[in-house]
């Protein structure tokens, strides 16, 4: 059964006209050139490159804060999209998402951790001339606050794809969900996650070994 449809010719292009968006994709483009800086400096074993990148890191760690801050802020003091659990009803609820934060205090928790290594990562890395590790902190970090994020969204009775032309449109974890079937068929290829993040820190290890120098990258034929 159809649970949603569009409203209106623009199909969804119409969020471009609301501030928070753009803030929100800000913070992803910044925070995407900050944790490149932050490899480049755990993973290059040039001195001007390094220093290079530490500048960098900077220079896009500084507007990363600044639009997630906004982002952030915003979305924590505004109406945000709560589904009545007896009716479905979906409804406007002042500060939803920080109601969100303060019901569920372990995502509130993780949520801060992850902050914090990302904020951590990038300014151990800009006011320590010797320190390289600051990718561990922030890209653990990284993944903390995204998927704490997601969690308020949706959890604790939230639309996560809320529509603000027909609130009763809105998508739900209730009325989204695939079949029984599916998501049995999924909970069992999701037991191959361990692999996949075994393989990932198998290669990662890999990539760890060896420091890149100038002398890698020109005897690189795949270089550019």
């Amino acid at each position: 059964p159809v649970i949603s449809q569009w409203q209106n010719p623009l199909h969804g292009i119409e969020a471009l006209g609301d501030a928070r968006n753009w803030f929100l994709g800000l913070a992803v483009l910044f925070l995407a050139r900050t944790l490149a800086s932050l490899f480049f400096v755990n993973r290059l074993n040039h001195d001007i490159l390094v220093d290079r990148s530490r500048k960098f890191t900077l220079y896009n760690g500084v507007p990363f804060v600044v639009f997630f801050l906004a982002f952030l802020i915003w979305t924590l003091v505004a109406d945000g999209y709560a589904v009545n659990p007896e009716t479905k009803v979906v409804f406007l609820e002042p500060a939803k998402y920080l109601h969100n934060f303060l019901d569920m205090p372990l995502v509130l928790i993780v949520f801060l951790l992850g902050v914090v290594g990302v904020l951590y990562g990038i300014f151990a890395t800009v006011f320590r001339p010797e320190y390289n590790k600051g990718i561990w902190f922030a890209g653990v970090g990284t993944v903390l606050t995204v998927t704490m994020l997601f969690l308020v969204a949706g959890y604790n009775h939230t639309a996560y794809y809320p529509s603000s032309i027909d609130l009763q449109s809105s998508l739900t974890v209730q009325n989204s969900s695939s079949s029984e079937f599916t998501l049995g068929v999924m909970s069992i290829v999701s037991l191959l996650v361990p692999f996949v993040l075994a393989y990932i820190f198998y290669a990662w290890r890999a990539l760890e070994k060896k420091s890149l120098g100038l002398d890698d990258l020109q005897a690189d034929e795949h270089s550019y």
